[in-house]
């Protein structure tokens, strides 16, 4: 029997699956937390995927890995591979202001030509400029250039500083996909290119850039064919086993809608990123940055635990008595306002209820997603399916209000690691060369 093992290293911590290659049976699972905030330094993802891996039961008869992680970070290396500074993460929205300057310099539509999506602050090309202006010793510094999952894997390859890793900082081996890679802002799906242009403009200068492997292409770990990884939206993709017409919600920490289509997608107007899958493929995506927290702040406001509040929104009838909760408490990215804050409004006496503070929550959580649905319906997507995944979509609630907003069919698949999974199933694919069917 071979084993694949699969990576999900995510903004809040790393999960790691055990699959048997051929029929996708889970063999064991490891988890290891990640430290809180928006800009964390890179050793304690590479802790967690020790612990995480070793409580699933190590390395030793395993005969390929993939990586998964979350999108966008930055990890800036210097000409020695030691990180220079905490990695700014997707949720760091500092570099707002880089965004707004560099679609100025550029313009809109020219970045969606040329790579897909029009910059927002969680873009990496964004924290690059933000380094430029606000770090400029720093950015002088930087040598190498790779997100969150390119560095795990290079590590677990055997490379980086001297002083920690066996085979020293060899930039060659610095590796990456087309999923990730799309979400940097320097990079066409198009084409399968870096725009070193857009990264010499964001930086002020040109560095070293991952190799990017296609979907089944490897490279040699220690005794283990290493895959390409993902980011995390692609490689839940991949795990889920989607096809044309499937959508998926996911509500997570933050709230996305990505769908899996044979069309490419540049979107000026920002509302889509027209990033790549990790199959040859797209996957237009919307992102916003408050979903499952929206919930954990209202029932915390409540003193409910979630099943409690999931009962309370079901007692209100649809749109809560008029209540509307416009959920932006950590700014939001889709609508482009970092600096946004919520706001609830339609409160009068009748409707100031519990039942429908509830269900506006919920609503206003889905709402926001609703629009990302609309807006690649628009595109030309077909739809024929949507998934509800991810932490919130176990609220009971949840899917049942989504059936009242969405008018396609709703599913919630059983609960899984989908990110870990797709990287297991992107592990088998490397290892045995044919895309496995597993049942997802």
């Amino acid at each position: 029997m071979a084993k694949v093992v699969g990576v999900d290293s995510s903004t809040q911590s790393c999960k790691v699956v055990v699959r048997d290659a051929h029929t996708g049976e889970l063999l064991s699972s490891g988890r290891a937390s990640h430290p809180a905030g928006t800009e964390v330094a890179p050793h304690h993802w590479w802790t967690a995927l020790t612990d995480a891996l070793a409580a699933a039961g190590g390395l030793d008869d395993v005969a390929a890995v993939s990586i998964a992680g979350q999108q966008h970070g930055l990890v800036a290396l210097d000409a020695d591979g030691e990180v220079i500074r905490p990695a700014l993460l997707w949720n760091d929205t500092r570099s707002a202001q880089a965004a707004t300057d560099l679609i100025a310099e550029v313009g809109a539509e020219e970045f969606a030509r040329r790579t897909g999506s029009v910059p927002v602050a969680s873009f990496t090309v964004t924290k690059l400029r933000w380094l430029r202006d606000h770090e400029p010793a720093n950015a002088a510094r930087v040598a190498a250039v790779c997100l969150p999952h390119d560095w795990l894997t290079w590590r677990l390859r055997g490379y980086g500083p001297s002083a920690e890793a066996a085979l020293g900082p060899d930039f060659d081996e610095l590796v990456t996909d087309r999923s990730d890679a799309s979400g940097t802002g320097y990079f066409s799906p198009f084409t399968g290119d870096y725009d070193h242009d857009l990264l010499v403009r964001a930086l002020g200068h040109d560095v070293r850039l991952p190799r990017v492997l296609g979907p089944a292409e490897n490279v040699e770990g220690p005794g283990f064919l290493v895959g390409p990884g993902a980011g995390d939206n692609a490689a839940a993709a991949l795990g889920l086993n989607l096809h044309d017409g499937d959508v998926v919600i996911s509500l997570g920490t933050s709230g996305t809608v990505f769908a899996c289509t044979s069309q490419a997608s540049a979107d000026a107007t920002g509302i889509i990123a027209g990033f790549a899958d990790a199959t040859g493929a797209y996957l237009p995506l919307v992102c916003t940055l408050n979903a499952a927290r929206v919930l954990d702040v209202i029932a915390a406001l409540l003193s409910v635990d979630h099943d409690e509040l999931a009962r309370l929104a079901l007692q209100a009838s649809p749109g809560a008595g008029g209540l509307h909760l416009v959920p932006y408490f950590e700014g939001e990215r889709t609508p482009n306002l970092p600096d946004a804050t919520a706001s609830l409004d339609g409160l009068t006496l009748a409707s100031t209820t519990r039942p429908n503070l509830a269900r506006a929550a919920v609503e206003g959580m889905l709402g926001g997603l609703a629009a990302g649905v609309e807006a690649i319906r628009a595109s030309g997507t077909p739809m024929r399916r949507l998934l509800l995944i991810g932490g919130a979509a176990a609220n009971p609630a949840v899917p049942i209000i989504a059936e009242q907003l969405f008018d396609v069919p709703v599913m919630v698949p059983a609960a899984g690691e989908y990110v870990a999974d797709g990287a297991a199933r992107q592990a088998a694919w490397v290892l045995t060369g044919v895309r496995p069917d597993w049942v997802a």
